[in-house]
């Protein structure tokens, strides 16, 4: 192929053959289209073109993080992280707005393979100060904590005590960090 990515058409990986099954280029479908990506390895590094376009698309590094270019504007924005090595993404990492700095992450924390929290950077100054998290499991948000001064310290811990999905209870900064927080105490809602 001109575009300098091979087309891979096989997957070689009997073991009752002659062939060494170390030397075959990797498979990828990451558009899960069910056509395989074009792929070119270059010493450690593997990378994908998806959209057949002649630009990779992803990059797997030898110690097998995955970066991707999630918005195709040709930058590699997200870094995809499997900890433990099961095979299972542990954490995103994502450049939203393109500054080379990570302004959100999303993880499955209790490793059973789903999404319990999201951490974002809400005003870009580089520092994580939203967090959204499904604490029991159930796939709806029960917390949401707000850094709203950048200390790193809850400024405003909203919960969903009662377990119906909506967020109930109101917990204000301590003031204990000698910051500008918005306010102090609890509210509930007795509505919801």
């Amino acid at each position: 192929m001109s575009d300098g990515f091979e087309d891979q058409t096989f997957d070689d990986t009997t073991s009752d053959d002659t062939v060494d099954d170390s030397t075959d280029a990797p498979m990828f479908d990451l558009d899960g289209d069910g056509v395989a990506d074009d792929v070119m390895v270059v010493g450690d590094e593997t990378y994908i073109d998806v959209d057949g376009d002649g630009v990779a698309d992803a990059v797997m590094t030898a110690d097998g993080e995955l970066f991707v270019d999630t918005d195709g504007d040709g930058v590699l924005d997200s870094q995809f992280i499997d900890f433990d090595g099961d095979g299972v993404i542990d954490q995103i990492h994502t450049d939203t707005d393109g500054d080379g700095v990570v302004d959100q992450m999303v993880a499955d924390t209790d490793g059973d393979g789903f999404i319990d929290l999201v951490a974002t950077d809400t005003d870009g100054d580089g520092i994580i100060d939203h967090y959204a998290m499904d604490s029991d499991g159930d796939g709806k948000v029960d917390t949401v904590i707000i850094d709203q001064d950048g200390d790193g310290e809850a400024d405003v811990t909203m919960t969903d005590t009662t377990g119906d999905g909506n967020l109930d209870t109101v917990t204000y900064g301590d003031q204990t960090d000698n910051r500008n927080d918005v306010g102090f105490g609890t509210s509930v809602n007795p509505n919801a």
